[in-house]
This record gives C-alpha cells, structure tokens and sequence, in this order.
C-alpha cells in the first residue's frame, strides 16, 4: 500500500484529503506544520508528498519542507497543493524540486489521476537495468528502468517529470516536440508557461556539470528539439 503525506495547516482540508486518499486505497498520514512533516520525514520517506506552500506562521513554509525532503530523496514525487496560483510561486515550487504544482480548485478525480501517474512513472526506478533500457546519444546517457540520467558521466539530478521531458527529447534528436507532446510523455497536464519553467530549471541542471551545455534548442511557435 502506497503511503501518502499530506501537509497542509488547515484541518478541516487536511482531514477531506486524508478521507478521499485512504477511499482510494492509500495509506495516509497528515501533518499540521513544517516541523511536524520533518520530524517523520527524517525517520521514514512517504511515497508521495502532498505540501501546501502556507504553514501557519510560515508563509513559505512548504518551499522549505520540499527543499528538505528533495535534499532526502531526489525521487520522491512531491506535488504543492495551494490557493497560490501566481506564476512567481509556481516557478519558485518547480525550481525547489517539485513535480506537479496544484491549486486547491483541482477536482478531487483530477488530482487522483495526477496522484496515479506520478505512482506509474515512480515504480519504473524498481526495474532493473539492462543494456536495452539504455539510451546512448552522445554524452548523454539515459537509464529508462531506473529514471537516471547522465551527461558526460555525471548524474544530472532530475525530477520525474523533467526525466520524461529530457527522454521525450532525446529518444528522437532533431524532432520538435510541442509543449502538449511534452506533456503527454510526462503524464502531466499543466499550462504552457509551466513547461517552459520545466525546460529551463532542466537547462540549468545541465549547465551546473557543463557550461557550454547547449542540447535543448527552441523552437519558436513550436516547441523544443534535442539537437547535436
């Protein structure tokens, strides 16, 4: 059973979250506060997190709690779950690492389904690896099975969804890929500036390990292609 936390201040919206997740077959633990969701992070990893960005006093408490937990686990899907809707935040929750960011108007099914695709994509990282789940393109290295990535032999610290977009990209050099493809390949549904924050914190991981990085090229009115 997969289990889930839920962090968010509110009780009320914390205990109906808690009642839909555990209706749907999940383990679920809640927390009121940063420090409370710390504490258990630092004995035990959830399978999913689930962070308000507001945390009582802390008005950006949840950026704190996913820069942690992220600096735990480079894997673990993490989703923000807000009444924040600015792009400012949304960038901001992408950058700290997060894998989805949702504001709270979310229908419950359609925050199921996103719960489900991160699982799906998760679960791949179980998979042993073999030399026909490698993809070769240059210095780049990508390991399908177990959702890594490598650029001239270094491990490139990705999410999931940025691991799906990075793979979408490579599998097939040249080929522009839109921003709904993009999305389609990594189970997501958000808006296009969305995917634009993804492709830019994905540049910079790169540039991090190689500076003259310039593989993920623009496509004006079209989308992005990996080019050599």
């Amino acid at each position: 059973m997969k289990q889930i936390a839920i962090v968010e201040d509110e009780a009320a919206i914390r205990e109906n979250y808690m009642d839909v997740l555990k209706k749907h077959g999940y383990k679920v633990q809640g927390y009121a506060d940063r420090q409370q969701a710390q504490q258990a992070f630092d004995i035990k990893l959830p399978d999913l997190a689930i962070i308000d960005i507001g945390l009582g006093h802390e008005i950006d408490g949840g950026f704190a709690l996913c820069q942690s937990l992220r600096a735990l686990s480079p894997t673990v899907p993490i989703i923000f779950l807000t009444a924040r809707d600015s792009d400012f935040d949304t960038v901001c929750g992408l950058r700290m690492g997060a894998d989805d960011y949702l504001t709270k108007d979310i229908s419950l099914p359609h925050l199921m389904a996103r719960i489900a695709a991160l699982f799906r994509r998760s679960e791949l990282m179980s998979a042993p690896a073999t030399e026909e789940t490698l993809l070769h393109r240059g210095a780049l290295t990508i390991d399908q099975n177990k959702m890594q990535i490598f650029w001239q032999d270094q491990h490139i610290d990705l999410t999931v969804t940025e691991f799906w977009m990075v793979y979408a990209l490579a599998k097939r050099p040249g080929h522009v890929r839109s921003r709904q493809d993009l999305m389609e390949d990594a189970h997501v549904v958000v808006d296009d500036s969305t995917i634009t924050s993804h492709i830019k914190r994905i540049r910079k991981k790169f540039a991090q390990h190689d500076a003259g990085f310039d593989h993920i090229h623009t496509v004006y009115g079209m989308g992005y292609r990996w080019g050599a």
